[in-house]
């Protein structure tokens, strides 16, 4: 990946975030960067892009230039970025969020989110922290979407970190998941910012949000294990557990393609890519985000955290229609469940024609992804 400082005065300068001091440098490698420029010219000019791409790779490479003047701080970025994700959501969701009136702003907290979306579950987090007057967030993404060293650079100018997953060895991973341990803890400890961290790697594509262990022994690592154990380390970080809901999931079709084909499905080319556009730019109907309370030292072996954020994501969690219409078709019945259910955008036949244009052997799948929170929560109480 490329970096702009000097890796042996700065032990975090291959994964962390770009600073202030590197955004005209690394904005100016972007400008002459013609993969950035053919992306966002099939994006934003695609008819013209198809029969001329010359010129529509040149006018976006002008445009480009001109939104580059005058950005000189990650904050001058961040603000670039934020009047096109609030137009984008304004026409396909309908944002709401609570908890956050517990957290102070002035502090760093570490949200652990259940993860449904490759961008927008950490995008939307921070949309609610800044309209609430707290810091926008570090995120972590993993090396898996970064193949073009211009997505990397991208993503670093709007607060993102590494996560290095493409290692050849168990001895490399384990360098690699104490290096980022390491920054997280220090993000955190030095009151740096929030950081965003999904629960589990990858989405959960069945609607089952579960922590995965391995996230929580990773965090662990950053302890001096001379001294400290990981019940020293764990209560540092200041864990919130952050439960996003949607009552559409744009990707709902792909998703079940892909559970669907088992163990036998191939990831294509460009899928992430597509992914994230499709999330972007599909409906999602309303979107609610519920911070939990900050764990406290009572649970601090990786157990005992592992069960205390799938217990708040599991709780926090808002149940839509579109999970009560998914359960009462899987279990053939019109029974309400004694759990709240919030009204959405859609109503029951246009959700009921969504899933009867999937195929048929994938309409369960895309049923159960809505359906298993409140099956959850239906077992757990």
């Amino acid at each position: 990946m490329s970096t702009t400082v000097d890796e042996g005065n700065d032990p975090f300068a291959d994964i962390r975030p770009y600073r202030d001091v590197e955004v005209v440098t690394v904005l100016g490698r972007l400008q002459q960067e013609g993969g950035l420029a053919n992306a966002l010219a099939a994006w934003k000019l695609a008819p013209l892009h198809r029969l001329m791409p010359w010129l529509a790779r040149w006018l976006v490479g002008r445009w480009l230039r001109m939104r580059c003047k005058g950005m000189n701080t990650v904050d001058d970025v961040q603000m670039q970025v934020k009047p096109l994700l609030d137009n984008m959501m304004s026409k396909t969701a309908q944002l709401s969020a609570e908890g956050l009136e517990k957290l102070d702003p002035g502090q760093s907290w570490l949200f652990i989110s259940n993860h449904r979306d490759i961008t927008l579950d950490p995008a939307l987090t921070n949309r609610v922290l800044y309209e609430s007057g707290h810091r926008t967030l570090m995120v972590a993404i993993g090396d898996n979407l970064l193949r073009e060293p211009w997505v990397a650079d991208v993503l670093r100018l709007n607060k993102s970190f590494i996560v290095r997953r493409a290692l050849s060895g168990p001895r490399e991973l384990l360098a690699a998941s104490r290096h980022l341990a390491q920054f997280i803890r220090t993000t955190i400890s030095g009151n740096h910012g929030p950081v965003w961290l999904a629960q589990r790697e990858g989405r959960a594509k069945d609607g089952i949000d579960t922590t995965e262990p391995a996230v929580i022994k990773m965090l662990s690592l950053a302890r001096d294990r001379q001294r400290e154990s990981i019940a020293d380390v764990l209560p540092s970080l200041r864990i919130v557990p952050v439960a996003i809901a949607y009552e559409l999931d744009p990707c709902d079709a792909a998703k079940a393609a892909e559970r669907a084909a088992g163990a036998g499905y191939i990831k294509a080319a460009q899928e992430d890519i597509n992914s994230i556009a499709l999330g972007i730019t599909g409906q999602k109907g309303r979107v609610h985000l519920s911070f939990g309370t900050p764990l406290g030292s009572g649970v601090m072996d990786v157990d005992g955290v592992v069960r205390a954020i799938d217990r708040q994501i599991l709780a926090n969690y808002r149940l839509y229609e579109t999970a009560l219409w998914a359960w009462q078709r899987l279990e053939q019945t019109e029974e309400l469940p004694p759990v709240p259910i919030h009204p959405g955008t859609i109503s029951r036949g246009e959700f009921d024609a969504r899933i009867d244009a999937m195929p048929e052997s994938q309409r369960e799948l895309a049923l159960a992804m809505y359906a298993n929170p409140l099956r959850r929560l239906l077992e757990a109480s």
